[in-house]
């Protein structure tokens, strides 16, 4: 396998990426320092304090030196080499092998609150939570609410009242009652025996989110839990002692009981942990270096712990919010590689649109035409062929509002029904304090957020498919009218050949991965959960899409700068410019072969970190006030 490996500069001051070959994966990812020192691409660390540290470009997160090439690192990983002072903490043996420190989660004390109340968390929150970039605290309503609940319980253990979940088996076994000096124990029996979960762990901003997300539910006041046991998981979430959880095991019906379990299990030191300060360990150990105790659990926080939907709905909230961001900037990436093409802005007249009614449809037509030629914004580029006797263009060009209006519209639609779940009372028995009794029903499954999270898939997919066809006209001389695959010399030069077969690639991916897991069902639990949504996997491969679409669209937005070269000294429209000047800064101009798969990680994080957004929203936001009166 081969890695890439971005070194600091030298005398030029520029840095540098090279090739490192991995013929044993089985070797640790200090072999690559200790390569590039063989190769005098870095000096040997000789300070007092100093290592070098690898960090994945993706993500940006550490990798840990010890781990085994293989565990971590995919064939083409891009990871950047720093001279740092070395992280604190001892390291720990432990079975996990993806060991890594994810650079936002270090800083959390610096980190604003959020109130959790059960009610009012927003997907934009709960990133902002995965991220570190929120502590979380209980609000005064929720720990009434809390508390009330609790009292229910309570009465009922002392009345020695036979309630499910509370003084009985669980599933199959509802029928059996538990003797009041075997509750506790019931508790940690529960949770080990449906810690079953197997594959990678979640990394630590899912962790979060999927524990922010659990919190929030108990915070309504619906599950029973103690105050207290609640109050323990707020400060392990804030001081990021974070339990291992596998993401495969969950079928998303009587909750995601495997990776909660999992979850629960590591609060109450059990398991493995990991924390930005220690790294993977034991996890009693790891509540400990951050002066926190294990959960002890009493009747019925066992199951309180692990009945929801909140390994889909925080998997899926990120999926959301990336999707989101992925689908408004293809509609800016978009609008450079029609004005490239040149191509009519006249396709997206206000008029069309209006009569069709979508809202998405109009919407991204205002974006083109706020980002397009116009009196407030024009082009060179059209200007040079605004009388040419071309009448309309092809179908990736002048139906992007059509397309790329109904994902927009189905993110929409799947903001509101994750928004809800998000906030919604997903335990069983639920406790109503106000009645002062409990009722079993089945709000634990995932129906919900799996058939929204396919819907999720499918849409966003479709972008994809727009920005790869697009692609393909960019990169053909007969479209495009610019050398193909818009390069000099080309035979010497191969260009961007091989970037549209790999969008090419991660599009029939994708065209797999879209299909609907929620359309599946298998009866667990001996036939007792006889239905169930399988939301896990549309979760995770929601994820999966919405990267594949990030990777496409970040490949399409190199060609459409690089396209724009061909058109020099003429320009494109202001905001357009700054979308290229953005690029840029990240990825020089093709003018002779190179690795291109640094560039594709450089311009996709640009992406993920919504710099494309942010750099035309202002010029968009211009263009709406001085246009308003006209439309």
């Amino acid at each position: 396998m081969r890695i890439f490996a971005k070194v600091p500069g030298g005398e030029n001051g520029k840095d540098e990426t090279l090739v490192v070959a991995c013929t044993d994966p089985s070797r640790p990812l200090s072999s690559i320092v200790e390569e590039l020192i063989t190769r005098n691409a870095i000096r040997e660390a000789s300070g007092i304090g100093e290592k070098y540290l690898l960090r994945l470009a993706e993500n940006g997160a550490i990798l840990y030196e010890e781990s085994r090439i293989g565990d971590v690192l995919k064939d083409g990983d891009l990871v950047v080499v720093a001279l740092q002072e070395a992280i604190s903490g001892e390291k720990v043996d432990c079975h996990q092998t993806n060991r890594y420190i994810t650079e936002n989660l270090i800083r959390t004390s610096e980190a604003e609150w959020i109130a959790l109340d059960g009610h009012s968390l927003s997907v934009e929150d709960l990133v902002k939570i995965g991220k570190g970039k929120y502590r979380v605290k209980l609000s005064e309503e929720a720990k009434v609410a809390v508390g009330k609940a609790r009292k229910v319980v309570d009465d009922i253990v002392a009345s020695g009242k036979v309630v499910y979940g509370i003084n009985t088996g669980f599933g199959r076994f509802a029928n059996i009652v538990i003797s009041h000096s075997q509750l506790d124990e019931l508790q940690m029996n529960l949770l080990r025996s449906h810690s079953a979960g197997v594959g990678n762990p979640l990394d630590p901003t899912h962790t979060r989110m999927l524990l922010a997300l659990r919190i929030n539910a108990l915070a309504k006041g619906y599950s029973g839990i103690r105050l207290e046991t609640l109050e323990q998981m707020v400060d392990a979430l804030n001081a990021s002692c974070l339990p291992y959880v596998p993401e495969k095991g969950t079928v998303g019906a009587s909750g995601d009981l495997a990776p909660l379990s999992h979850l629960a299990l590591g609060l109450c030191g059990e398991g493995d942990a990991w924390s930005p300060t220690t790294g993977w360990g034991k996890a009693k150990e790891i509540l400990e270096a951050h002066g926190l105790k294990p959960l002890k659990l009493h009747a019925k926080e066992g199951l309180s712990l692990i009945n929801g939907t909140q390994l889909i709905t925080s998997l899926g909230a990120d999926a959301l919010h990336r999707a989101k961001m992925a689908a408004l900037q293809a509609d800016v990436i978009a609008a450079l590689s029609i004005d490239v093409l040149k191509g009519t802005p006249r396709a997206f007249d206000p008029d069309i649109h209006a009569s069709r009614m979508h809202p998405g449809q109009q919407e991204v037509a205002a974006r083109l035409r706020a980002l397009l030629d116009s009196s407030v914004y024009p082009s060179d580029i059209r200007a040079g062929h605004r009388d040419c006797p071309k009448v309309q263009d092809a179908y990736t060009m002048r139906c992007v509002p059509q397309v790329h209006g109904v994902v927009h519209d189905t993110i929409k639609f799947v903001t509101t029904i994750i928004t809800t779940e998000m906030n919604g009372a997903t335990d069983n028995p639920m406790v109503f304090a106000e009645r002062a009794e409990t009722l079993s029903g089945g709000n634990f499954h995932g129906e919900y957020p799996a058939k929204a999270l396919d819907y999720l898939a499918i849409a966003i997919h479709e972008i994809a498919n727009m920005s790869e066809r697009r692609l393909e006209r960019l990169i053909h001389p007969a479209y495009s009218e610019m050398p193909a695959f818009l390069v000099k010399d080309g035979g010497l030069n191969s260009g961007f050949m091989l970037a549209q077969c790999t969008a090419a690639a991660l599009v029939s991916e994708n065209k797999v991965l879209t299909h609907p897991s929620s359309v599946d069902s298998i009866s667990t639990s001996a036939g007792t959960e006889d239905h169930v949504s399988m939301g896990g996997f549309a979760a995770r491969k929601a994820l999966i899409v919405v990267e594949h679409v990030e990777t496409v669209v970040a490949i399409e937005l190199l060609a459409a700068c690089q396209g724009l070269e061909f058109h020099r000294p003429n320009k494109t429209t202001a905001p357009l410019e700054e979308v290229y000047k953005l690029v840029r800064t990240v990825v020089g101009q093709w003018d002779k072969d190179r690795c291109m798969s640094p560039d594709i990680l450089a311009v996709r994080q640009l992406l993920r970190d919504e710099k494309v957004w942010q750099v035309v929203q202002p010029y968009m936001d211009i263009y709406q006030q001085q246009m308003l009166p006209n439309h």
